[in-house]
């Protein structure tokens, strides 16, 4: 069995967010700290695993095999779980081999790493590209880049439930949307099916528009026969996937300091400025209520040389 205990079953806080923009302009955030989850799987990382853990039991598969990059948030979660519930996993890396904080954990919980380089990785997307991996590891079930696809995007459907739960004890009776950063899409594409049309979900993209976030999306939800879904996808990459700069360094600092909130460069940081913009550029009415996801990935600050 993949799947941990039935006992375990990580939550998420939910709590108020406290920042002088949001009393300014009479918007209510909640923040949906998911970087609270567990010290080791954290983030959104562990709902996109949940329905592919589902599927390797299914096939009777040993453990799962990936892909990502060498500060990858996903690797480091799939590693943790798989050290923490006795299964394996192969991670196939994006360039060459190099030393990072995520490598060095990836090592120690036991994940087998192989180099792609960067031509390699970029074959990820190629029809034929798992046969000789499949060839090499029978009793590991693929798992796409990112943990993403359908079973991702199901897997992060449970966050609308988790969230619910806990409106009470803001005293929030409802709320009028989500706010969060796309990477993949997967967890926007889960948050949409979950909301069916009922509250709008928007997604600060986190990568360029060459990335494909938004025809996953539309896959993903094309896939799951959703008609009429309600999201909307804005560029906050600010020039490139983990491109950064001396404004939203100062907003993390400023914010983290304001809030005790930690926040990292590459997603939640980049999505937070965002919504800033947008409200203070009118888009929200007073008076509006929106869930904002932290999505973690906070093991990835470590040994992160911003690119600005």
């Amino acid at each position: 069995m993949l799947l941990p205990p039935s006992d375990w079953l990580p939550q998420a806080p939910l709590e108020l967010l406290q920042l002088d923009w949001l009393t300014r302009s009479g918007i209510e955030v909640a923040i949906l700290r998911l970087d609270r989850v567990d010290p080791l799987i954290s983030g959104n990382k562990w709902f996109k695993l949940i329905e592919h853990l589902k599927a390797a039991d299914l096939a009777g598969a040993k453990g799962i095999i990936s892909l990502g990059g060498a500060h990858s948030n996903h690797l480091h979660a799939l590693a943790a779980a798989g050290k923490r519930f006795g299964f394996n996993t192969v991670g196939l890396l994006r360039g060459h081999p190099q030393e990072t904080p995520t490598i060095k954990d990836l090592q120690a919980f036991g994940m087998q790493l192989h180099w792609l380089g960067y031509g390699g990785y970029r074959a990820r997307h190629e029809s034929g590209f798992w046969e000789s991996w499949r060839e090499q590891y029978p009793d590991l079930l693929p798992v796409p880049e990112g943990g993403g696809g359908l079973p991702g995007a199901k897997g992060c459907m449970q966050l609308k439930t988790g969230v619910r739960e806990q409106l009470n004890g803001l005293g929030w009776n409802g709320y009028d949307g989500w706010w969060l950063a796309c990477g993949t899409g997967t967890t926007l594409a889960g948050l949409v099916l979950a909301e069916a049309g009922e509250h709008p979900v928007y997604g600060a993209l986190a990568v360029p528009d060459d990335h494909g976030v938004a025809q996953q999306v539309e896959s993903i939800v094309q896939e799951a026969g959703l008609h009429d879904p309600v999201y909307e996808l804005f560029d906050a990459s600010r020039g490139g996937f983990a491109k950064v700069d001396p404004l939203l360094l100062d907003f993390i600092a400023q914010t983290e300091q304001a809030s005790g909130i930690p926040l990292e460069p590459l997603y939640t940081g980049k999505a937070l400025l965002a919504l800033k913009q947008h409200v203070e550029a009118g888009r929200f009415a007073k008076g509006t209520r929106l869930i904002f996801i932290h999505t973690g990935g906070l093991q990835g600050r470590r040994g992160f040389n911003p690119q600005t």
